[in-house]
């Protein structure tokens, strides 16, 4: 494998990162606590630690009133409500989806209403979001989720019922791919000149896209699984 000096590494890498992520996609992924320790132990030294965008969990709205039609409007009704109120909200937004969230309208409705596990009863499961900011706790921020929940305008015999789990969501993973290649090449420079001057890198999995596993209660660790090789210079 052919070695770069470190002394070309870091422009190099950054005009090859510039090219390929030119177009970061702004998908909204979710990040789940389970597992974390099995990804932080796999992770690289080189992690770009960061707030996560939003923190989420799921309800079900549910509704049994007995007419079926009124049943379906009763929950359109309180969906609509509920959107309302996070639109006026700065902090609160709602969502759809497990891995990728996209956000919920009202054209959505037919499509997540469905049947409950319960006779003459009917439910949608939506995804309730706050933005984290930079002075929030977990307290704080899982708080301002139950407030929004316990304060939504329930129409007939409609109920809210939140799910125990709380996630994290990241919004444009790969919009951080430029920073982490900054690092690494910064990195990767350091231990070639610990060598001497005859030593250069090479590096393997830049071209893999950015990973992440939850860091702290509201925090995420961003990384690139690469892999590092220190030679001399025109070793193979």
């Amino acid at each position: 494998m052919q070695k770069i000096s470190a002394r070309l590494l870091l422009p190099l890498l950054i005009l090859t990162a510039a090219a390929s992520q030119a177009a970061a996609q702004m998908e909204e992924v979710v990040v789940t606590a389970e597992r974390r320790g099995e990804y932080a132990e796999s992770a690289p030294n080189v992690v770009l630690v960061r707030r996560a965008d939003h923190l989420i969990t799921s309800v079900q709205v549910t509704c049994d009133t007995r007419d079926a039609s009124q049943r379906r409007e009763e929950l359109k009704a309180t969906l609509r409500n509920m959107i309302a109120a996070a639109g006026r909200s700065q902090m609160m937004s709602l969502g759809l989806g497990n891995s990728v969230l996209g956000d919920l309208k009202e054209s959505n409705f037919d499509e997540i209403i469905g049947p409950d596990s319960r006779p003459d009863t009917s439910r949608a499961v939506v995804v309730v979001k706050t933005t984290i900011s930079a002075d929030d706790t977990y307290e704080s921020a899982t708080a301002r989720v139950k407030a929004f929940i316990e304060k939504a305008t329930k129409v007939g015999r409609t109920e809210i019922l939140r799910q125990d789990s709380w996630n994290l969501t990241l919004i444009g993973p790969e919009q951080y791919h430029d920073a982490l290649i900054a690092r690494i090449a910064a990195e990767s420079k350091k231990a070639a000149e610990s060598f001497g001057p005859g030593y250069g890198v090479s590096i393997d999995g830049l071209e893999r896209p950015v990973a992440w596993y939850q860091k702290g209660p509201l925090d995420l660790a961003l990384y690139i699984p690469y892999s590092l090789h220190v030679a001399p210079l025109g070793s193979h």
